[in-house]
């Protein structure tokens, strides 16, 4: 009888001292070091979108362990205890409690789709319109543009005089050619020359901006190629969202006290 009472004892204090244990994952020098480290880590490496594998489980495992030990030692050099480590610890907090605020505010305010749509319809009447195919040859003087333009005429080939003479470098070694772009990516007196050129036309005169003179060729014209909103949706809600968090933090500021 008293050997059934003792199994019995014995089978009740294992199944309680199993959850105990199990809530740990290690125990290094007599400490317990809880499992919940181990959960921490894994939940940071899943939401930075890497898959929490048997082999990535066990990493952390080996992880966790390695830094307790590593704890226990600086603890018993004293380094806790030091000033330097008790300022970089507030500043962990800070930054740490900050973040969570953060984290609270685009969770209580997250970007919508209408604010999304909206945004980009603000881009799309930006930014429809034509897109221009030019080529430019830059010069420093006007008689030097004047007399490219007399040569092209004669028949010289315009990317040759733009790859030996054009001061853009850029665009000078790829014979002028500047790619498509819609009129106002250029200085008002480019843009103005550009866009009274017919395809294939030449500008019959110099063209004078900032940066020098200009002899200007229009190769073609075509409609605003825009990005569909799904291919931009991304990158404009992350952009609204660093709206919303910047009015956070003014809105913060401005009511708060400063002496």
């Amino acid at each position: 009888m008293k050997m059934h009472l003792a199994a019995a004892l014995a089978a009740v204090t294992l199944a309680v001292a199993l959850p105990a244990g199990a809530q740990n994952i290690a125990v290094i020098n007599g400490k317990p070091v809880p499992k919940a480290r181990a959960d921490a880590l894994a939940a940071q490496v899943a939401r930075s979108g890497r898959p929490v594998t048997p082999e990535m489980a066990e990493q952390i495992k080996e992880e966790v362990i390695a830094r307790e030990i590593f704890m226990q030692e600086a603890q018993r050099r004293g380094l806790d205890a030091s000033d330097d480590f008790k300022s970089q610890m507030e500043l962990a907090r800070q930054t740490l409690l900050i973040r969570e605020l953060l984290s609270d505010v685009q969770k209580n305010n997250p970007v919508t789709d209408a604010e999304v749509q909206a945004e980009y319809d603000k881009f799309v009447a930006a930014n429809a319109g034509k897109e221009y195919r030019a080529r430019h040859i830059l010069v420093p003087t006007e008689a030097e543009a004047k007399t490219i333009i007399a040569n092209l005429k004669k028949g010289a080939k315009f990317e040759d005089i733009a790859k030996k003479q054009s001061k853009d470098p850029g665009s000078g070694a790829q014979g002028g050619d500047l790619d498509w772009a819609s009129a106002n990516s250029y200085v008002p007196e480019f843009s103005e020359a550009l866009t009274k050129l017919k395809k294939g036309e030449l500008t019959q005169a110099p063209v004078k901006t900032q940066f020098g003179w200009h002899v200007i060729r229009l190769d073609d014209v075509r409609d605003a190629q825009l990005p569909k909103l799904e291919e931009v949706k991304p990158q404009i809600a992350q952009q609204l969202q660093q709206q919303k968090l910047m009015k956070f933090q003014d809105e913060l500021r401005a009511k708060a006290r400063i002496e």
